[in-house]
């Protein structure tokens, strides 16, 4: 659905028939609105898991992230477009360029004039947060949500910008982004690499499980002292414990709403919010029964995401931000998970002819 394709794609469609559309948001640094002109969407499955079906006109999609939908072609035949419009709720100029394909019934010539899906306005922080709450797991005896209840550590994560000396820069800065405090700087060894020959110098394993200043993360926006550690440093996670994660957006240059991803695992979304994460009461409020599972989350705009994973895959793993950009500038880290004592619970060899990089 690309907007430079010559021409738009068209997908042919039988009156009567269901068909499922496997969306995948390929975007580099927008989350997109997805819609198809007078259709109802039923979600079914996001990230390759199973959800509690539930029927919408829009679906929200992050980079990374996958939706999968049943559609019923069960309108007056004609030419429908699919379009997406990019959400944004912070005050940050975005591409407003619409993606379009047409979702087409057969017998219909081309020369119909598509109608357009009503999409939610770009800002709409409402319809995001409330399309999130409604994914939840199936939770059923075949697909269980085996949420982890005990959790062996809490992690709190700041998710900021920042902005460092730089002397061959323009204005003589150079924009970072970091996770407590620490922008994170790609080695010139594979992580993975070097955790297995046992490589020195590589990573530090000292991540900080939380800041070591406490601030009132989402409040006026911070736009002075906003230097940030840099370093190549991670978190060392004993196999088979159990991990929760807080990502807490903040105020540091802007709030902006960051799609996080963790490789080599799924995790439960067990709570979100608006402001500032309370330890004390957030908790209790938790969906600890059947939260969404998925391997990428939105943290909202000015807002916190709760997520618990069981550390269960030695290794060591990217937790990033999927914005391309974020990325680039350093909002990203790694769990090194160690191996565990079992025959198959220990990273593997690699192959002899693997090349080198």
């Amino acid at each position: 659905m690309f907007i430079c394709f010559p021409d738009t794609f068209a997908m042919e469609v039988e009156q009567g028939k269901t068909y499922l559309l496997r969306i995948i948001n390929a975007a580099l640094d927008d989350e997109l609105f997805f819609a198809i002109g007078g259709h109802n969407l039923t979600v079914v499955e996001v990230d390759a898991v199973y959800t509690k079906p539930f029927t919408t006109q829009t679906i929200l999609i992050a980079p990374g992230q996958t939706t999968n939908v049943l559609v019923k072609a069960n309108q007056v035949a004609g030419r429908y477009f699919m379009a997406t419009r990019t959400f944004m709720d912070a005050p940050i100029p975005v591409d407003s360029k619409a993606a379009t394909a047409i979702f087409q019934y057969k017998g219909i010539p081309n020369t119909v004039l598509p109608s357009l899906p009503s999409l939610p306005a770009a800002n709409d922080t409402r319809f995001a947060l409330s399309y999130n709450k409604k994914l939840r797991s199936l939770n059923t005896p075949q697909y269980p949500a085996n949420v982890p209840l005990k959790v062996d550590r809490n992690l709190f994560y700041t998710i900021g910008l920042a902005k460092n000396s730089c002397p061959t820069c323009v204005n003589g800065t150079r924009l970072l982004a970091s996770l407590n405090n620490v922008s994170f700087v790609m080695p010139q060894t594979a992580l993975l690499q070097a955790h297995y020959f046992n490589i020195k110098g590589v990573y530090r394993t000292d991540f900080p499980d939380k800041p070591l200043t406490a601030f009132n993360y989402t409040g006026a926006p911070l736009t002075a002292n906003l230097g940030t550690s840099v370093g190549t440093r991670i978190s060392k996670v004993p196999f088979n414990s159990t991990v929760e994660l807080v990502l807490q957006d903040t105020n540091l240059l802007t709030v902006e709403s960051h799609p996080f991803h963790l490789h080599g695992y799924n995790f439960f979304v067990v709570g979100t919010g608006i402001g500032n994460f309370d330890p004390a009461k957030d908790p209790a409020k938790y969906n600890l029964v059947d939260p969404i599972e998925r391997n990428t989350v939105g943290v909202p705009t000015g807002g916190w995401t709760a997520i618990r994973f069981r550390a269960d895959n030695p290794g060591v793993w990217f937790m990033h931000c999927h914005l391309e950009l974020h990325t680039g500038w350093g909002l990203k880290t790694a769990f090194l998970v160690e191996d565990g004592p079992g025959q198959d619970q220990s990273v593997v060899p690699p192959p002899k002819d693997l090349p080198a990089c």
